[in-house]
């Protein structure tokens, strides 16, 4: 565990800046955040969600939003919109930069006004972006051409309304946005100028529009779109007051978002996941984010320091190990950020991140894991058709799931892979930004099930998702052959991202687990973290199903193979698919399982064995399909019916290929009698 000599906790205008006034005002409560005195980073800070991370950062004291981007939003967390209630007014500070004239749409910028609707899930509202549909909002704003206009963001971004006159010019300009509730319906003033000249502001007024067009959410918009000449947005500060805001600082996130722990053998391993608190916009600087506080809560509810530990770039991770952790009672714990170069006392200090470590469930006859596979953030129906119903196709924050598992009360949760899906968490990968395209979707997870990892033991494992693949062969950690993409460089074998990304992606996931059994880097320096986890007498081994495993293509060249499926019919997959020298878990792994198999000290009374996937593969696909691909376009089965005309699948992504190497893993897995949990087939296995 890491020390530090700072003890006094952070939450200056440095670090955690927006929330300046939040009081009860004659006008009823008031919002203003302001960028002066933030450093540059990429967060935006707690009262915000930016989307996507990598679309917004703070440079120069001002919140920015590069070109080439269409409807980027931050939306405010800690404010909500009820125009039933009062009046409401917005301020807000903004620039556009040049941009090219010849756009389709005129670059705009200004604020999201109503997002989510009345009824729509806070977090849920929050991702409101690029698509528009039913739930959208209105779009209110100015822009390029210095005119002021209301777009209708719940219907194909329509403009419903656009002033007649025009600001001179755009680079900085004063925003006032009235809403006032008048005879059951709302209506709409805008005005803008230029700040502190005195000039005569250009005005627009729209609607009167229902009451509930306006009641949600609340964000700052950039919407820029076309080529990256298409000029940026930038704001510095928004002010909300009037008896129609309504407040909630408990929404802030930030900067402690989550946090993950095991404990195993009286150790507790435990890692706390921040946002970009430091390091400038590319996080270069890894000595500016500071360190994390462990806290923890004596049986007399005195708070003390337990530890420090640093903060790591990339993945903005802290790890905690303490041993000897008094595993016969509850132990609450919080987690705060102390600065690198703050000198502000521990009164003034921000919101820690709080949870709670259970007692060991030693003497239980019954030991409960919940376990999780597979985690899409968003359904996408009418993408394609350029809108989205946001009230109906989104699943985050899976507020259903979280207060089933809650129901049950489980003693380990296990999430066994695809925490985020490189194309639906909910926005396609952007491989020219990997690390905080990563982060950005990682963070919803954290987010969705923090009230969970936050108190109940969790094992988190990435899958090829997590890592950016649609299947993965990992080869021992190699790289994929350069020149290679998509399905290609997949069957050649290896990680297309770079090493230091893959171990970014395992520290924000695993970090939290013990020790690895053999910490020995694979190639190119890929950590590994298969390992044990010994809780209430469960022995839980922990192996990693494709770091090891052999590409199928080049061993099996007659099968001709694509995506892991044989292509040629003649080939037969029970006599011609199991070639000499194909690895599934590697000899390092099988090692492992040997002697975790056979090691029942401590207590242990039980062996359990986590992983991605089943040692089989257990799904059908029609008789005439090639590949899994036809999987999506099928009909789903009516429960209790059986599908007629399919074939067992031949798919070398699961752990029924290869034979040997399955057959060896079994053979070590049932001399510890073990019962064997995973995901990723979509099937309960």
């Amino acid at each position: 565990m890491a020390d530090s000599t700072r003890s006094r906790l952070q939450m200056t205008a440095l670090l955690l800046p927006l929330t300046i006034a939040a009081c009860d005002a004659p006008g009823g409560q008031e919002l203003e955040l302001l960028w002066e005195r933030v450093p540059d980073r990429s967060w935006s800070g707690p009262d915000l969600w930016a989307n996507r991370l990598q679309d917004w950062s703070v440079v120069g004291g001002r919140l920015e939003s590069p070109p080439g981007l269409p409807m980027r939003t931050a939306h405010v967390l800690t404010a909500r919109l009820e125009p039933a209630r009062g009046g409401i007014e917005l301020v807000t500070r903004l620039g556009i930069t040049d941009s090219d004239a010849s756009l389709e749409r005129p670059v705009g910028a200004g604020v999201l006004l109503g997002s989510g609707g009345p009824e729509l899930d806070w977090r849920r509202a929050a991702l409101i972006h690029h698509s528009p549909g039913p739930g959208g909002g209105l779009f209110a704003g100015i822009d390029t051409d210095g005119r002021l206009f209301v777009r209708d963001f719940s219907s194909e971004n329509e403009l419903l309304s656009r002033s007649e006159t025009a600001v001179a010019a755009v680079d900085s300009i004063d925003l006032r946005i009235r809403i006032t509730p008048r005879r059951g319906k709302v209506e709409l003033k805008l005005d803008a100028s230029p700040p502190g000249v005195g000039a005569e502001p250009v005005t627009l007024d729209a609607g009167p529009f229902e009451i509930d067009r306006l009641t949600g959410g609340l964000a700052l918009v950039a919407d820029a779109p076309g080529a990256d000449d298409a000029g940026s947005v930038w704001f510095s500060r928004l002010r909300a007051s009037g008896r129609g805001l309504e407040r909630h600082e408990e929404r802030a996130l930030g900067p402690v978002l989550g946090a993950q722990h095991t404990l195993s053998r009286g150790v507790l391993t435990l890692t706390a996941q921040l946002f970009p608190v430091g390091g400038g916009t590319d996080g270069a600087d890894p000595a500016s984010a500071g360190t994390v506080q462990l806290e923890v809560s004596s049986e007399e509810g005195q708070w003390y320091a337990l530890g420090h530990s640093p903060v790591i770039i990339p993945g903005y991770t802290a790890t905690f190990r303490v041993e000897s952790w008094p595993d016969d009672r509850d132990v609450p714990y919080r987690l705060s950020l102390l600065s690198a170069d703050s000198d502000i006392s521990e009164e003034e200090g921000g919101l820690p991140f709080e949870g709670r470590i259970r007692a060991e469930p030693i003497a239980e006859d019954e030991i409960v894991v919940a376990a999780f596979t597979g985690n899409h953030n968003v359904a996408m129906p009418g993408v394609d058709r350029g809108e989205f119903d946001w009230t109906q196709g989104v699943w985050f924050p899976h507020q259903d799931v979280v207060a089933a598992v809650h129901a049950h009360d489980p003693d380990l949760l296990f999430f066994s892979g695809d925490q985020v899906y490189e194309g639906a968490s909910p926005t396609a990968a952007d491989f020219d930004q990997p690390y905080l395209d990563y982060l950005y979707k990682w963070y919803l997870w954290v987010w969705a099930f923090r009230d969970l990892t936050a108190e109940i033991p969790a094992v988190t494992i990435p899958d090829d998702h997590d890592v950016f693949h649609g299947n993965v062969w990992g080869a021992g950690g190699r790289a994929t052959p350069a020149g290679l993409k998509g399905a290609a460089a997949q069957d050649a074998g290896g990680y297309k991202l770079p090493a230091a990304w893959v171990n970014m992606v395992q520290r924000t996931q695993t970090s939290h687990l013990p020790r690895p059994s053999d910490p020995e880097p694979v190639e190119q320096g890929i950590g590994v973290y298969f390992t044990d986890v010994l809780y209430g007498g469960v022995s839980f081994g922990v192996i990693e199903d494709r770091k090891f495993k052999s590409p199928p293509a080049s061993l099996l060249p007659a099968a001709d193979v694509w995506n892991g499926w044989a292509q040629n019919s003649d080939w037969n997959a029970p006599t011609q698919g199991d070639p000499p020298g194909a690895e599934l878990l590697g000899e390092r792994q099988e090692r492992y399982l040997d002697e975790w198999a056979a090691d029942w000290s401590d207590g242990a009374w039980m062996k359990v064995l986590l992983s991605q996937t089943i040692f089989a593969n257990v799904a059908t696909i029609p008789t005439e399909a090639t590949s899994g691909s036809v999987i999506p376009g099928l009909p789903i089965p009516e429960p209790g019916a059986w599908v007629d005309g399919d074939r067992q699948a031949a798919d070398m992504d699961s752990n029924g290929w290869p034979r040997s190497g399955r057959d060896r893993a079994l053979r070590a897995i049932r001399k510890g009698f073990t019962v064997h949990l995973a995901g990723d087939q979509h099937l309960a296995s």
